[in-house]
């Protein structure tokens, strides 16, 4: 059995692709984004590839890629496509994968339909990326409530940001969730500043136990 992990957020922008990055490459797996909306500049994967130093066949082609970045629903009605959640199936792998869905749980892929409810379907052990930032309580914990209903697997918390330490304290209490560890802002952002910083303050061994 190979490990599948899926990776989200607690809001936008909190630098989610960067750890996808850092764990595909500690993995040595696949990185896969079902929906890719926005094409300007680099995308998602061209991002993982190029920050967890990826050959390119363990970057799997997206599902659906969209040319506005905005959610999916939308972009995906600016292009005139429609997205069919239920053709959303994680490819089969040799090795480890990582899937990144596009923002939080709540962000609709369609009209009726959000990531959250892909994921309830697949029971893939998910790690919730949280920033440490103000808010990051709410958000978080929120996010854990919507895992939990939904009956999706949570393998833990990854913090991304500044050490806050009672907040990231209080949302594993409340949450009864496991804190996987904290990946800091890095200054400059290069592969191997990323690989550094993964190791020195995650477990590898965590993510493994993800078995599917």
């Amino acid at each position: 059995m190979k490990a599948r992990l899926v990776i989200t957020g607690n809001d936008t922008g909190i630098g989610k692709t960067v750890f996808a990055a850092a764990l595909t490459d500690a993995l040595s797996g696949y990185y896969w984004k079902p929906v890719q909306s926005g094409l300007e500049g680099a995308t998602d994967s061209e991002t993982v590839r190029r920050l967890g130093q990826a050959a390119p066949d363990r970057i799997l082609p997206e599902a659906y890629r969209l040319t506005t970045p905005a959610s999916p629903h939308l972009s995906a009605k600016l292009d005139g496509v429609t997205i069919v959640p239920d053709d959303l199936s994680p490819p089969e792998t040799d090795a480890p994968l990582v899937i990144e869905g596009a923002g939080g749980l709540m962000v609709p892929l369609t009209e009726q339909t959000i990531f959250a409810d892909v994921f309830a379907r697949w029971r893939i052990p998910v790690v919730l990326c949280a920033r440490t930032g103000l808010g990051t309580i709410n958000h978080t914990l929120l996010s854990l409530e919507a895992l939990r209903a939904r009956s999706i697997p949570i393998l833990g918390v990854a913090f991304i940001g500044d050490e806050q330490a009672d907040s990231q304290a209080i949302i594993a209490a409340l949450g009864q969730v496991r804190t996987l560890g904290r990946l800091p802002r890095l200054q400059p952002l290069t592969p191997d500043a990323l690989r550094q910083a993964f190791r020195a303050h995650f477990d590898i061994d965590a993510f493994r136990e993800a078995q599917i």
